[in-house]
Formats: C-alpha cells, sequence, structure tokens
C-alpha cells in the first residue's frame, strides 16, 4: 500500500463520495490534461479529419460534373477520352483521398488514445494501493474492477465517438450547408438545417430520457458481477453448506432485473430510431422535391440533384448514429466519472509533505500510549506503552480480540494511532525514535517484514510467491529462504517444482504449506525488523518445533515482535506483554509471569493441561 499516486490528497473530513456525478463537463476537464500531453498529435489528427472530410465533400461536387458531362452528343470523341476519363480519375483520387486522410488520423491519433488510457489505469491503480486498509476491507471487489474496466473502456469510447464521429460530422454539416447556400439558394440550407436541429433535439431529449435505463443497467449488471466474483471466490464455503442453488437463486435474481431493465432500454431505444428515420426522411423529400422541380424548371441540372441526394446520403448516414453516439459519449462520461471518483477517494494513510525516509540504525520500537478503534465508538487499544529493545525479542500474548494483531497492523502503519488528548506526548508508535507518521510509508514497510495468520498468496508460481519478497533476488537465494523455512524438499517433491502453481489465493497449498512459503518470503525480504503473527498456527508440532527453531535464528540480530496463542512458541522473549480487553495486564519475562501467579500464568495452565480448550480460551 504504498502511496505512489501523484494525486493529491483529498481533506481529511471523509471520502469523497463516488456515486455523487459530476457535470458532463467537469469529468471533461478532468481528462484535458491527459490529453494535452499529445497535443501536437491532437492538432495533426483535427487536420487530416478536415483534409478527409473537405475530399468527402468533393465527392457530390465532383459527381455532378461528371453526370453534367456525360450530356454531350453520343458519338463525340470527348465523350470516351476527354471529360469522363478526367472526371473518374479525380472521383476515384478523392474516394481514395476520404479513407487515407481517416486512416491517417486514426493511426496518429492512437498513440494519443492508448497513452491517455494507460496514463489514467495506472494512476488509478497507483492510487488504489495507497488507500487505507479500512478502504479495502469495504470494498467490492467485483463492482470496483468493472468500475474501471468501464472507466478504461470509456477513455476509448469517449475519443472515438468525438473526434471520429461528432467532430468530423459537424465539420461536414458546415461545409454542405455553405455550399449549398452558395451554389443554390438558401432554401436548401435552411431546410438542411431546421432537419438537422429537429433531429438532433429530438435525439438528444429522447436518450436523456433513456439514460436512466442505462445507468441502471449498469447498476444491475455491477451489482450481479459483484454477487457471482464473490460467491466464485467463496466456493468452499458455499460447498461447506451446500448452497449452491442459493448461490443459483441471488444471481438469478440480479439476472432477472437486469433483464427487464434492458428491455425497457430497448424499448426505448426503438422509439429513438423509428422518430430519427421520419425527421430524415421528412427532410429528403423536401429537398428532393426542392431540387427536382428546379430541373424541371431549368435553373438546375441533373447533376445538381444528384448532388444534392448524395449531399442528404452523406450527412444522414453519420447522423442515423448520433442517438447511439450521444448515448455512448454520455455513458462514457458517466463511467469516465466513476473512476475518476477511485481517484477522488480519500486516502486516509498519506505521507506527510516532505517526509524523510526511515533511518534504521538499531531497531529499536516502542508504542507509546497508543490508543486505537476501527470505529469511533469501539476502542481496541487503550494506552498501550512497551518498547522493543533493538534486536530482541518481545512477545504479545492474550485472548482474541485482544487488539494483538492491531498492533502489527498499526506498526505497519495501516491505521495510524488516534491522535492524542490534549496536554499529552503520547499516541505515537516511532522506530530508533521516528516516529513512523513522520517517515515515508515506502521506506517504513521496506524496513519491516511480517508473517502474518492469513497468508494470501499470488496466483502464480510458487518461486513467484517467494521471490515476492525481495525483487530481483535469484532462484539460489529463494531455494535457500525456502530451505530455512521447511518447505523445499515439498517444492522439490512436486512434478513441477518452483514452477508449481498455487492457485488462486494459494488455494492449491495446504494452510501449513501456505504459511511455510510466507515464512520463506519474508525471511528472504530479510528486514531489521519483524512480525510474527501466529506465524506457526497452521503447523503440526513437529514442523513448528522445526521452524520455531528456524525463525529464532532469523530474528538474531533483529528487532522481533511475536503475537502468539500458544504460550510455548514464546517463552524464549526477551519480553511478554499480556493483553486483555485492549489493556496490558502484566509484562515480563515468562518465569517473572508464571511466578506473578496472574493471567499469563493461568493462560499457561490451561495450555499445559486443557489442551485444544486451552489453546483456544488463549
Amino acid at each position: 500500500m504504498r502511496g505512489l499516486a501523484p494525486a493529491s490528497a483529498a481533506p481529511a473530513a471523509g471520502p469523497v463520495d463516488t456515486k455523487a456525478p459530476r457535470s458532463d463537463w467537469a469529468t471533461l476537464g478532468r481528462l484535458m490534461p491527459y490529453l494535452w500531453r499529445y497535443r501536437w498529435r491532437v492538432g495533426i489528427a483535427l487536420s487530416f479529419l478536415v483534409a478527409a472530410k473537405a475530399a468527402n465533400v468533393g465527392v457530390p461536387v465532383l459527381l455532378k460534373y461528371l453526370v453534367d458531362a456525360m450530356t454531350i452528343k453520343p458519338g463525340d470523341p470527348a465523350a470516351l477520352l476527354v471529360v469522363p476519363v478526367g472526371l473518374l480519375v479525380a472521383y476515384a483520387a478523392l474516394r481514395l483521398s476520404t479513407s487515407l486522410f481517416t486512416e491517417l488520423r486514426e493511426l496518429i491519433f492512437a498513440k494519443a488514445t492508448e497513452g491517455t488510457a494507460r496514463s489514467i489505469s495506472l494512476e488509478v491503480f497507483r492510487h488504489l494501493h495507497a488507500l487505507s486498509l479500512r478502504f479495502h476491507l469495504e470494498r467490492q471487489t467485483g463492482g470496483m474492477t468493472r468500475d474501471i474496466e468501464r472507466g478504461t473502456r470509456a477513455v476509448h469510447s469517449l475519443i472515438s465517438y468525438s473526434l471520429y464521429s461528432i467532430f468530423p460530422t459537424l465539420i461536414e454539416v458546415v461545409m454542405v450547408l455553405s455550399l449549398l447556400a452558395w451554389k443554390f439558394d438558401a432554401g436548401f440550407a435552411w431546410i438542411t438545417l431546421a432537419a438537422l436541429a429537429a433531429y438532433i433535439v429530438f435525439t438528444i431529449t429522447v436518450t436523456e430520457w433513456r439514460t436512466k435505463f442505462r445507468r441502471e443497467m449498469n447498476e444491475l449488471d455491477s451489482s450481479a458481477h459483484t454477487r457471482a466474483i464473490d460467491s466464485l471466490l467463496n466456493y468452499e464455503t458455499v460447498k461447506y453448506f451446500n448452497n449452491e442453488e442459493f448461490e443459483a437463486r441471488r444471481y438469478d435474481e440480479n439476472l432477472e432485473r437486469l433483464r427487464r431493465v434492458a428491455l425497457k432500454s430497448q424499448t426505448t431505444l426503438s422509439l429513438l430510431n423509428t422518430g430519427q428515420q421520419l425527421i430524415i426522411a421528412a427532410a429528403l423529400v423536401a429537398m428532393l422535391w426542392r431540387a427536382t422541380e428546379g430541373v424541371a424548371e431549368g435553373r438546375l441540372t441533373l447533376g445538381d440533384l444528384v448532388m444534392v441526394n448524395a449531399f442528404m446520403i452523406q450527412l444522414y448516414i453519420p447522423l442515423n448514429f448520433l442517438g447511439v453516439m450521444y448515448r455512448e459519449i454520455k455513458q462514457a462520461l458517466t463511467d469516465l466519472d466513476k473512476m475518476f471518483g477511485l481517484l477522488g477517494r480519500h486516502r486516509e494513510i498519506d505521507d506527510a509533505p516532505g517526509a524523510p525516509a526511515l533511518r534504521v540504525t538499531e531497531g529499536a520500537v516502542r508504542f507509546d500510549d497508543v490508543s486505537f478503534g476501527y470505529d469511533p465508538d469501539r476502542q481496541v487499544l487503550h494506552g498501550i506503552s512497551f518498547e522493543i529493545p533493538a534486536g530482541k525479542t518481545v512477545a504479545v500474548v492474550g485472548p482474541s480480540g485482544a487488539g494483538k494483531s492491531t498492533l502489527a497492523r498499526l506498526l505497519y502503519r495501516f491505521y495510524d494511532v488516534n491522535p492524542a488528548p490534549p496536554g499529552s506526548a503520547g499516541g505515537h508508535i516511532t522506530i530508533d525514535g521516528q516516529d513512523i507518521r513522520s517517515v515515508t510509508q515506502a521506506s517504513l514497510r521496506a524496513a519491516i517484514g511480517i508473517v502474518p495468520q492469513d497468508t494470501v498468496l499470488f496466483n502464480d508460481t510458487v518461486h513467484y510467491n517467494i521471490a515476492y519478497g525481495r525483487a530481483g533476488a535469484g532462484r539460489d537465494e529463494v531455494e535457500a529462504a525456502a530451505r530455512a523455512a521447511h518447505i523445499h524438499d515439498f517444492i522439490a517433491s512436486t512434478p513441477k517444482g518452483y514452477e508449481t502453481m498455487v492457485g488462486e489465493r494459494g488455494l492449491k497449498l495446504s494452510g501449513g504449506e501456505k504459511q511455510r512459503v510466507a515464512i520463506a518470503r519474508t525471511l528472504l525480504k530479510n528486514p531489521p525488523v519483524l512480525i510474527f503473527d501466529e506465524a506457526t498456527s497452521a503447523l503440526d508440532s513437529t514442523n513448528e518445533r522445526a521452524i520455531q527453531a528456524e525463525l529464532r535464528s532469523a530474528a538474531q540480530g533483529k528487532t522481533a515482535l511475536v503475537v502468539a496463542h500458544r504460550l510455548s512458541t514464546v517463552v524464549d522473549a526477551h519480553e511478554i506483554v499480556v493483553l486483555k480487553a485492549g489493556r496490558i495486564v502484566e509484562k515480563g519475562a515468562h518465569a517473572e509471569l508464571l511466578a506473578l501467579g496472574g493471567e499469563y500464568a493461568r493462560m499457561w495452565a490451561l495450555q499445559q493441561g486443557g489442551g485444544v480448550q486451552g489453546e483456544i480460551e488463549a
């Protein structure tokens, strides 16, 4: 969760409401800085666009002269040798120019489109990693990934429809209206303009009305996707409770709601298309009637009639898709706004301006009057103070829910400790006297290694998951770490060895195998500060004893915080801190705490004589 995103942090008031949509212009404003990096390409692409449309408008004009040229007398040599041949060549050249300039425009602008989509996607990805653990515990993975996917696609759609469809059509409309008003009377231009105005107003009005159905479709689509992803991720739980049909019914309920809204969307689309065709048909009839009347009166030639008809066809073919283009642009803006909304999420844990890197000289860790609650009305830790001397091991024990793992999360700065009361100097965690809130998160986490209680692996090879502890580690170093974690022999016994795929979240491995991979990964990282959060909880007694020896060896000369339920694993700790209900009730060495006859002695007695029940209570 390193703070890599360049976006500035939002005010500390809380997260931005990603459901409150911005205006379309505001969303476009967010997009423009990304496109501005490619401004020269945009300029060149627009020049090709104008050239392509000029060639396209020239085609009907040339067609008019070609038709008029064919009125020469039959048998005249010029009919075959001069006029038609030259005009036909020019006609073909204009057609080719239209395609050539269009392809050049797309070729020039492709880098801008792909580069913009890449920049935004990368910034969102970095920002998501920079958000706090609280955000990632509350997120809905399926819906969020769908928003990112649609947002990335929206960049392509927005640029494609605006630069390749809307702008060219507007340029062509201006050219055609100017040519009609100049070459014929203004009536042709007014009919065309009135039809265009009616078409655009009708299209936008109906499309705006239809947008709510499209938005509802997207929400239901995201909801169905989230349900499906969540169910598949929890495949084993579904099987444990024989709930396949229950999950299928929940998914089908979402699909049924999606189907009903999709039908409404399709019905309104048919209404939109029918209305558009009526407007186009009325305009074509009016234009052709006026042109035919001009030919009959001798004011216009047959070539003029052909040119007017060709102009109308060229104009109305792209206009047929105006509703689709407008809807897609509106939808692209909505999708892009959702992705920009992720960038607007408040980074709860952020580096202080100008924060230096952590300098680890000895590795002494101190918790000073630390209080913390995941929610304001649910305090987990109350004024915790203890120190882990440089190169020593301190263990934290206590019943479940006492706040042991929370200490590890605070040390990693997944959360910040609660502010100290006025006049108090406490409420902070330091490493070698440096408050971890005053240094960069990247340097802090580089100095700490953790073996978590719940190990989650990437859906990749065993080698990749161990090597993840230190990028660039060689094969020999990875194998040495695996040997230290007592998993090398198991890996070597598999058909593919270190290239064995572990499956999503490491589900192809047993709990003990996953935990040993996590230990190997941390040993490979070799940081000055170590956290063992129930590091051997998934191991059998034989492997636990062997790995405990390796962990003690790995912790030699390092500062180590050990969170444990099994008290037998921490008897050699420099100091043992006993937590209960978020408060320190005892601390001292193993022998001292037993002699004290308090909470620790009671837990020890339960585990030594109570077996499994004792371990559960502890």
